[in-house]
This record gives structure tokens, sequence and C-alpha cells, in this order.
């Protein structure tokens, strides 16, 4: 087999711009920049917001007067 063929894998920082959140991965990279971890991301964070805005069901119900 041929010598340094393989990159060197080590524990790199993870870090994240938007909210400053650390930690830590194994990777070939020394130190690596998110913007967005599962720390601040809407979906994982629980913050997520869904859009309320009715069915194609309700519209016609309401357009055409029926309850």
């Amino acid at each position: 087999m041929k010598k340094d063929l393989h990159p060197e894998y080590h524990q790199a920082k993870v870090t994240c711009i938007s909210c400053g959140n650390e930690f830590t991965v194994g990777s070939t990279e020394d130190e690596i920049k998110v913007e967005v971890c599962n720390n601040c991301h809407p979906f994982y964070s629980g913050k997520q917001r869904n859009a309320e805005r009715g069915g194609n069901v309700e519209k016609f119900n309401k357009k055409y007067g029926r309850k």
C-alpha cells in the first residue's frame, strides 16, 4: 500500500457563527465554521412556526357560503 495516502483524521472544533455555540467532531479539518447549528436552527430548537392559512376545502366553503 502507498504511504501517506489518506488524510489525517482528528478532532475538529466547530463554531456556529450565528449563536456562538462550539462543539467538537471528527474531521480532516482543524476548525469548521457553520452559519446555523442544531442549537439555533428553528426546526431542531422547536421554534419553528407553521403557517395556518387553511386548505383548499376551507377556501371553497368560505367562497360559496357553505359551512
